[in-house]
């Protein structure tokens, strides 16, 4: 039985070292490949290395040129691997202009997925003839082709009205005011706390330890962004596409969220389930669920939407996000340092409004104090140093049908800071909505409320 050679595995020379060519006479070309390409694209090694080299620098910000990855690739003891000097200089030379380095970029991630098709056939191929079960044979050969998804091409952002479908087919199978000059979060107060909502090219971190609503509340500014007909993008890297479409449904219809998720609906939320999926479906608003995203993957995704004109970015949570080299390393402050200032670049360049979820050390719990500092934010400085703005929210009391949270706004660049608020969660709708307690005057940002759960 003929065995997959390595030699007829399907690449261009030319179109790699095209590619590079061109990110090396012009940076700014990474932003038309980078949503297409990851290091392991490349067929041959020292362009997947010179290619993660190149994304690296560019992503901090840093010239990436002939000279700077000569002297990278030097000090990561790769550059007599990669070719040296003469061949970087020969990659250069090997293009005019990177005019067309998108089209080359699709020549090589077209060639890496047949090639990843190849090797599962090869593999299956083993499989098939090896020791087990017909049944066991199958299933290995199912999960197999089913890793394609992620060894091919980077998954993109799903639109919701996409997800619809198969949301309400889950249902029914469990069943048998005032504008501001950014966005509003459709919370008032909020948004007069924000200094006039989520404006353009500013980075928001909501900062909270596990369990506080964070993510709930983030994606009901989302919601509202998208109902006033902004575009909208929420990149989860704990929750599953599914499980925020049915949030969105539970805000939007007034639907138990639980109920929900089971199926045990009265015929009044059955009604009103339908009304919320129409008008879910109706809004420019965006779900996507990969894990240990770089901030390579986040621009990326961003990018594919700037044409339709994204304005408002959440990603949850920055301490999920991989490294550079899509995965974490020791020096996981340099990591979080490098992509907190990618977000901000990211957020100036398209003039979108990023919200930066973030978690809080442990130590915060163990205070007698329940509000938060801003050295309570995980992992790095960094975080402090390029938001505009720094949301903190902790529980304060837990009724039946509601938590009271308390939000703080330690910091708000050119504008005031300070501002303190009384939030009500009904877990139930996952909604939020202001407090008629009044905090402020309740002592419960200077004594312990609890983290209770």
């Amino acid at each position: 039985m003929k065995r997959l050679d390595v030699n007829e595995l399907p690449w261009s020379a030319e179109a790699e070292q095209s590619v590079l060519g061109g990110l090396l006479i012009d940076n700014a070309a990474w932003d038309r490949c980078a949503d297409l390409l990851k290091p392991a694209s490349f067929f041959d090694f020292r362009h997947g290395a010179i290619f993660s080299v190149i994304g690296s620098m560019v992503l901090a910000q840093k010239p990436a040129d002939v000279v700077t990855v000569f002297e990278r690739l030097q000090a990561e003891g790769q550059v007599e691997e990669c070719g040296g000097l003469a061949y970087l200089n020969a990659l250069a030379q090997s293009v005019p202009s990177a005019s067309n380095v998108r089209r080359y970029a699709e020549i090589v991630a077209e060639k890496a997925a047949h090639r990843a098709l190849m090797q599962t056939a090869d593999e299956a191929l083993t499989v098939a003839s090896g020791h087990g079960s017909y049944a066991e044979k199958v299933d290995r050969i199912a999960t197999q082709f089913a890793s394609l998804q992620q060894t091919g091409l980077r998954s993109m952002p799903v639109r919701v009205t996409d997800l619809l479908g198969p949301s309400c087919d889950r249902y029914n199978d469990l069943a048998a005011g005032n504008v501001p000059p950014g966005v509003s979060t459709g919370i008032v107060e909020l948004d007069k706390a924000l200094g006039g909502g989520l404006r353009e090219g500013k980075v928001i971190v909501i900062a909270a330890r596990p369990g506080v609503g964070k993510s709930s509340l983030s994606e009901q500014i989302l919601l509202s962004a998208a109902k006033a007909g902004h575009v909208a993008l929420f990149l989860s890297q704990e929750m599953e596409r599914d499980e925020l479409t049915d949030r969105a449904v539970s805000n939007l219809g007034g639907i138990g969220f639980s109920r929900l998720q089971n199926g045990n609906l009265t015929d009044a939320e059955w009604s009103r389930l339908g009304a919320a999926v129409d008008a879910l479906a109706k809004l420019p608003l965006y779900f996507d669920d990969q894990a240990a995203l770089t901030l390579q993957d986040i621009r990326a995704k961003a990018m594919s939407l700037r044409r339709d004109g994204l304005r408002v970015l959440v990603v949850d949570y920055i301490q999920l996000c991989a490294g550079a080299r899509g995965a974490r390393t020791e020096n996981r402050n340099a990591e979080i340092e490098e992509i907190s200032r990618g977000l901000k670049k990211l957020a100036k360049d398209l003039k979108l409004t990023v919200l930066v979820l973030s978690q809080l050390n442990r130590k915060v719990e163990s205070r007698a104090t329940p509000e938060p500092t801003l050295a309570d934010l995980r992992d790095s400085g960094a975080i402090e140093q390029d938001a505009d703005g720094i949301v903190f929210l902790w529980k304060v009391r837990v009724y039946e049908d509601r938590k009271l949270i308390a939000l703080s706004v330690p910091k708000l660049r050119n504008g005031q800071d300070g501002a303190r608020l009384g939030l009500d969660f009904q877990g139930y709708y996952q909604r939020w909505q202001i407090s008629k307690e009044s905090i402020a005057s309740s002592g419960d940002f200077g004594s312990r409320g609890g983290f209770d759960s």
